[in-house]
């Protein structure tokens, strides 16, 4: 599972930044959650590819959240893209999208979906889920979580020689298989662990200080939260429907998360560290996303 930050900027871009846009390498597939004006461009100088993003989950229809859509549309078209590309967003998806779509002169090749998703969906996907909830801003807007499935629990190898068990028929265990030793059959599930949860990454979107996505962020392995500004005009931000660093991070302590990550910088910082320096204050785990930065997450 990886993550590359295709733009960390808030409300437009700067020469240091791209608009919003993180890509989500979830190996058997890619996923773009935002997809601001310069989206496209932003992946050439990355490390993932446009052509591989199979679904798309926009948290609300801001411009610097979606206007990169006509033209990545557009040219996976002109790439003889033929696989199928689903698009999800809030109550008012299929209205907003479906405008953008419309500008300007091309052929769809493709097939192409959108789907409406209210706060508190989830949807069953290939190997993971997506959980929706209402953020808090002046436009419909919704936070994802996207969650792995449960992962088997690890083999036990001292368990499984206490048993008896030698050579090939550790792998068959390992694969599912159960052994015959001495008379006795052993199943997979008395070598192996618990069941581990699988990873789960939260995107906040845009949002106010919320409550329900504080909920939606519980036990998270990962937290992607807007910091829009820092507490000198946290007031402001809030009425704006907006987030300062602070407030991220005590939406990531409240939440127990594994980690923080904070985006959506306001053009009047030029500079992250005094943002990052007061979530860290709270949370000793946050870290300000830079655009192209590519991150691991490793399973817990």
């Amino acid at each position: 599972m990886r993550l590359t930050f295709l733009g960390t900027a808030g409300s437009w871009p700067t020469k240091e930044r791209s608009a919003s846009a993180i890509a989500l390498d979830l190996e058997r597939e890619l996923v773009l959650l935002d997809c601001g004006e310069g989206t496209q461009r932003q992946f050439f100088q990355s490390s993932a590819s446009f052509m591989r993003v199979r679904r798309i989950f926009l948290t609300h229809f801001h411009g610097d959240h979606f206007l990169g859509l006509p033209g990545l549309v557009q040219s996976m078209n002109l790439n003889n893209r033929t696989e199928p590309l689903d698009i999800y967003g809030p109550p008012d998806a299929e209205e907003m999208v479906g405008r953008a779509l419309r500008m300007g002169y091309f052929t769809q090749r493709f097939p192409l979906t959108v789907h409406a998703l209210a706060p508190g969906q989830t949807v069953e996907l290939d190997g993971y889920r997506v959980t929706t909830a209402e953020a808090r801003h002046p436009v419909p807007a919704i936070s994802y979580r996207i969650e792995e499935e449960a992962k088997r629990g690890r083999f036990d190898g001292e368990r499984a020689r206490a048993l008896g068990i030698k050579g090939k028929d550790f792998a068959r265990l390992e694969e599912g298989h159960p052994v015959h030793v001495n008379g006795t059959e052993v199943h997979p599930a008395d070598v192996m662990g618990p069941p581990r949860a699988g990873r789960s990454v939260v995107y906040s979107g845009d949002t106010a200080p919320s409550e329900e996505v504080r909920k939606l962020a519980q036990r998270a392995t990962l937290l992607i939260h807007e910091a829009t500004v820092g507490e000198e005009i946290v007031k402001e931000a809030n009425e704006w429907g907006h987030s300062s660093a602070r407030q991220a991070a005590e939406c990531a302590h409240a939440a127990e998360v594994g980690a923080l990550f904070l985006t959506h910088f306001s053009s009047r910082y030029k500079e992250l560290e005094p943002l990052e320096g007061e979530a860290q204050v709270v949370f000793p785990g946050s870290r300000a996303a830079r655009d192209l930065l590519d991150h691991l997450i490793h399973q817990p």
